[in-house]
């Protein structure tokens, strides 16, 4: 069996951050291994709490993983500070690590802020030119291309930039675009775009976790980009058309959104 490490927040809701990775995977037919970078306090309604890992406590987690069952692939999730994001990069340097796919979380869906300004810099120099590929959402992406998307012109120039600055692949989600669901992958100086349709589905919590985790099974399994990407966009397709509506919290907030990655 294929192996494959979330390093990543944990949700006590059970919808996003590792909880979702490590369902995922297992519905992918991959083992997952997690290294935790905060505890999170949220439900349906949002984020009440953080409570980060010390530097020197994930450092611990990633060599007991890496010195003992070495990871096919690793997807980076939810890191909030500075000083975790380069923790995370020395480790994954020194052990060589393979498949990475770097899932920017800055905003939660319900509007948390869950990575500090000073850490977006940082992310960028230890994370993105070691990373595979990188999945940002729209918002997102504009924060890290420093430009406004509002076309999907604007989202192949915000990929090919962000791409061509740090030497990776960028999947550009249009998950947040009101009309769309369609994404384009930069990579290797061509674009490609997969295309989906809307689901009418409010329960998305932990959409982002899902796909990037998805991706990461699927290069663990040997898969190429593309393919990767397309296997995870049908699998979160099914996932959201078989959509939970497990929450209470239902208002503006949180738009009643939850996804258990594997169901």
């Amino acid at each position: 069996m294929k192996t494959a490490l979330t390093i990543a927040g944990s949700d006590s809701s059970g919808g996003a951050g590792i909880q979702a990775d490590l369902k995922t995977m297992l519905a992918q037919g991959v083992y997952g291994m997690s290294a935790i970078t905060a505890l999170t306090a949220q439900n349906t309604m949002g984020v009440a709490g953080i409570q980060e890992s010390t530097p020197e406590f994930l450092g611990l987690q990633l060599d007991c993983i890496f010195t003992d069952i070495f990871p096919d692939a690793v997807k980076i999730g939810m890191v909030s500070s500075a000083d975790l994001i380069r923790v995370i990069g020395e480790k994954l340097r020194e052990y060589k690590a393979k498949n990475i796919v770097v899932d920017p979380v800055m905003v939660a869906t319900s509007g948390s802020r869950l990575m500090e300004d000073s850490a977006v810099g940082v992310l960028k120099e230890a994370l993105f030119p070691i990373a595979s590929v990188l999945t940002p959402n729209i918002p997102e992406m504009e924060v890290l291309a420093g430009m406004e998307i509002r076309s999907p012109e604007d989202m192949e120039e915000a990929a090919r930039r962000v791409g061509e600055a740090y030497g990776c692949a960028v999947l550009c989600k249009g998950g947040h675009q009101q009309n769309d669901a369609n994404d384009v992958l930069y990579h290797d100086g061509k674009t490609r775009w997969f295309y989906g349709k809307r689901v009418d589905n409010p329960n998305t919590h932990g959409t982002g976790c899902t796909l990037s985790s998805a991706i990461a099974s699927n290069l663990a399994k040997g898969m190429t980009l593309e393919e990767a990407v397309a296997e995870a966009k049908e699998y979160l397709s099914g996932a959201l058309l078989a959509g939970l509506n497990l929450g209470k919290g239902r208002g503006p907030m949180n738009h009643g959104y939850r996804i258990p990655g594997a169901f």
